[in-house]
């Protein structure tokens, strides 16, 4: 199911065709260094992801993380969307891409977005977003992206920098 489209990019759920992507972009050492070491190490970890992670998102809060393609060529690049994790009140979103994709763009694309449309879609006033301090590009693009810093949370032993993303109310 495709999510949203934008001028060069087609963000759709993931299938568990994907699985050998994600196997690449969860080992990459920024997503192990910046977001966490998922332990996907071949295409069975890979699908159990896919299907405990994003795919029971999907059943349970009608959005989860989506698979980013270059629109034209339909090479995954990436992954963006919105979560609900526990540990928050409200929806955040979450994104990553491959380094050989990032400084291109294509992050603020997708996140602005899976924004707008998961913010009118699912109803939402609010998303949250976090990030690593030191993970200079992820605070920058959610600057970019209209977030503002609205404190830090501990998250999986950690201390976030916490974003908040609330709609534009018509006057």
């Amino acid at each position: 199911m495709i999510v949203c489209e934008t001028e060069k990019l087609i963000v759709r759920h993931f299938t568990l065709a994907d699985a050998e992507f994600i196997v690449d972009l969860l080992n990459e050492e920024s997503f192990i260094r910046y977001i966490a070491d998922k332990q996907v190490r071949n295409i069975i970890d890979a699908e159990n992801y896919l299907t405990v992670g994003p795919m029971a998102s999907y059943d349970k809060f009608g959005f989860g993380l989506n698979l980013v393609m270059l629109k034209g060529t339909n090479t995954p690049i990436g992954m963006c969307g919105l979560l609900k994790r526990d540990e928050l009140q409200d929806p955040d979103l979450g994104y990553a891409f491959l380094p050989s994709h990032c400084g291109q763009g294509y992050a603020l694309e997708a996140a602005n977005s899976v924004l707008k449309n998961g913010m009118k879609a699912h109803f939402l006033d609010l998303v949250l977003a976090v990030t690593l301090p030191d993970n200079l590009n992820s605070n920058r693009l959610l600057q970019r992206a209209g977030f503002t810093q609205n404190g830090v949370v501990n998250l999986y032993g950690s201390e976030n920098n916490l974003y908040e993303y609330k709609a534009i109310k018509p006057a």
